[in-house]
């Protein structure tokens, strides 16, 4: 077995042969994090409940791979309308309330399939 241990998360999954996330010592990154709604796994259609979804996911990744919302270093985020941040600054603002304390944070146009309107990736440095 190697350094990299994965990071599986109840209620979300890729579609394609990815974990969720995977660890090395302390750095933790994730694949895409999508608005998915966890009970159901289906794509809400408004981009509020999918920010909502995909930092919902962001919170249970961290939790079981025994981390924070301090632990992020960095939060990518790809929209769909990059123009609209309104859902995604309320979400990032209830995460990380503390002005002095937020991480990184860059925001990517993209074209998103399967009625996504925003994916969430991040790197975070856990502790040992």
């Amino acid at each position: 077995m190697g350094l990299r241990t994965t990071v599986d998360v109840p209620g979300f999954a890729h579609a394609n042969p990815v974990p969720v996330a995977s660890r090395i010592g302390p750095f933790l990154a994730t694949g895409a994090l999508t608005g998915r709604d966890p009970g159901t796994r289906e794509m809400p259609e408004g981009l509020d409940a999918q920010c909502a979804n995909a930092f919902r996911h962001v919170r249970a990744v961290l939790a079981a791979a025994g981390g924070g919302p301090g632990d992020v270093l960095k939060l990518t985020v790809h929209l769909a309308d990059p123009a609209n941040r309104e859902a995604l600054n309320r979400e990032w603002t209830a995460l990380f309330p503390d002005p002095a304390d937020r991480p990184a944070r860059q925001v990517v146009a993209a074209t998103l399939g399967g009625g996504a309107l925003v994916h969430v990736d991040l790197l975070a440095v856990l502790p040992g």
